[in-house]
């Protein structure tokens, strides 16, 4: 492969090239749309990492004369997309939920506030992990295991071509598959059972690659508990509360135990944040220091210098949040929030893999509303933005991570990931109000759980029974910290039982092919990544069509 390593790119900017930059931003709108369909279907959003390592590479090896750091500079951009749509799917589907926002009418009344309050958070996330960069990466404050295993899933890749076939393969089957499911009806989304049904329990199976792909990639253990929780939820509380007299009736049975399972979501959100600052603590690190460490270095090595760039993105993100509806205040209040959020969640993220994204927004919501008044649609616009900074923040210091092992130019990346997240910006604000509008609504009955967007609507419109609600929360923090996954438990009690029962199958798989194939579990997660985004990809494609064409 050409060495690129000391020659000018795009710009004069050394390892930035237009293909590499072309893709990126192919790539991108393809993985957004992939994951907005996901986090809305499955409630569940894994990392794009490893996927778009695989893809960028793929498709740069087709084109000839490259190297590993311009694979690295256009995976940063394909990924950049995918937590902005994580991060918008986890919150503002509540507007739909709580009626504010229904209809056809809702893309051409409502996509500008989408898309203003998604640049505002796109924007300050990649200054903040631009200024996070120098520490955690240069320094190797943070492990970041992600990057790692993406920059170790290009060395090995580089040196053959089976990972790529796997992938498109996978993604193949899984797009025909969805296709005639979706779009022709020729395969049902769902099998179930009447024996089932008439004891008022809503058990079955869903017929979906996307599901089997996201339960090998989360694994036997944490799988298990999510259909542990799907248990406890449809074969327990629901049959079993109402004919003993202990819940009035399966609506309230149903109630009680979606309100328990959103509890035990926001309780393990709340653990995290508790767990985070326990260990500032234990370090005798006030947690100022993760915040100042943003405020430091204003020109890194190879990097972007000078305050007038960062100034000027922070005040054009102020004006997109005005542009979204907030008002002044509100608005001043959110981008020092933003600031505060996501250095915190990149701190998460780099040290457990894990970033509770829509726990940062309520946190900073709840913040913000202790001091001005905001409406309802402010209240979700807020949550958002934060949600996508946060998001973005852990997905691009991922990617920075890698890139540091693989020698790419961070500043070539700083580049890359803005193309990116422009690209994905836009696609996901597309994608979402799509989505919603072809599906008819949001929520288990449209086909749509959208779990985390509940779990947000709970804190912003009223917690149904506030004692169970609070009791979960503390129950969930308290399971966190005892290293239980009360987020997966709840996720369990919550989703729809064949959605969980197809995810726990596939981290049946898992298990199974583990024993079978110790040593090939990465061929593994690269088929799984090819399921879950062929039928992604399809997914966002129906419904754009339909939206356009009113179907």
């Amino acid at each position: 492969m050409e060495n690129t390593k000391g020659k000018k790119g795009l710009w004069g900017i050394e390892q930035l090239t237009i293909r590499s930059l072309l893709l990126g931003a192919v790539g991108s709108a393809v993985i957004t749309a992939s994951s907005m369909y996901i986090a809305l279907r499955m409630g569940a959003l894994p990392w794009p990492t490893i996927f778009v390592a695989v893809l960028s590479m793929t498709v740069l090896k087709i084109l000839g004369n490259t190297n590993l750091r311009e694979i690295s500079i256009a995976q940063t951009a394909m990924s950049a997309g995918a937590m902005v749509a994580g991060g918008m799917a986890f919150t503002l589907p509540g507007l739909w939920i709580i009626g504010v926002w229904s209809g056809p009418q809702v893309f051409a009344d409502h996509w500008w506030e989408v898309l203003a309050i998604a640049l505002a958070g796109m924007i300050l996330g990649a200054l903040v992990t631009w200024r996070l960069r120098p520490k955690y990466i240069e320094r190797g404050v943070l492990p970041y295991p992600i990057g790692k295993a993406a920059a170790q899933t290009l060395i090995t890749g580089d040196q053959g071509g089976r990972k790529s076939q796997l992938l498109f393969g996978a993604m193949g089957f899984s797009a025909v598959f969805t296709y005639l499911r979706d779009r022709l009806g020729l395969i049902p989304a769902a099998l179930s059972s009447r024996w089932f049904a008439t004891r008022h329990m809503d058990v079955g199976v869903m017929i979906s690659p996307m599901a089997l792909g996201i339960g090998y990639l989360i694994g036997p253990l944490a799988t298990g508990v999510w259909f542990f929780g799907a248990i406890l939820a449809y074969l327990l509380i629901v049959p079993v509360g109402p004919a003993l007299g202990l819940l009035a009736s399966t609506d309230a049975a149903v109630a009680f135990k979606n309100t328990l399972g959103l509890g035990l979501m926001v309780g393990t959100g709340v653990g995290i944040v508790i767990a985070f600052a326990l260990n500032l603590f234990k370090k005798g690190k006030p947690g100022r220091s993760t915040v100042q460490s943003a405020k430091t270095s204003t020109q890194t090595k190879g990097g972007i210098s000078g305050r007038t760039l960062q100034i000027g993105g922070v005040l054009i993100a102020y004006l997109f949040s005005l542009v979204a509806g907030l008002q002044p205040l509100a608005a001043i209040l959110l981008v020092g929030g933003v600031f505060v959020a996501t250095a915190m969640a990149a701190t998460i993220t780099g040290e457990t893999g894990i970033n509770p994204m829509e726990i940062f927004g309520i946190i900073i919501l709840l913040a913000i509303r202790a001091l001005v008044p905001v409406t309802t649609t402010a209240a979700f616009l807020i949550a958002a933005c934060v949600a996508i900074a946060c998001g973005y923040a852990g997905d691009v210091l991922n990617d920075y991570k890698s890139g540091s092992i693989l020698k790419a130019n961070p500043k070539a990346q700083f580049i890359s990931e803005l193309v990116g997240g422009l690209v994905g910006t836009v696609v996901a604000t597309v994608a979402m109000i799509a989505l919603i509008t072809r599906y008819g609504g949001v929520g288990t009955e449209y086909g749509l759980p959208a779990v985390q967007a509940f779990a947000v609507t709970q804190m912003v419109h009223g917690l149904g029974d506030p004692l169970v609600f609070g009791s979960a929360v503390a129950v969930g923090a308290l399971l966190y910290l005892a290293k239980v996954p009360a987020m997966t438990l709840g996720i369990g009690m919550y989703l729809p039982f064949a959605m969980s029962f197809t995810v726990f199958l596939g981290g049946l798989v898992r298990l199974v092919y583990q024993r079978l194939k110790p040593g090939a579990t990465t061929n593994g997660d690269v088929v799984a990544s090819g399921l879950f985004g062929g039928e992604g990809i399809i997914g966002v494609t129906i419904a754009i069509v339909s939206m356009l064409t009113g179907a």
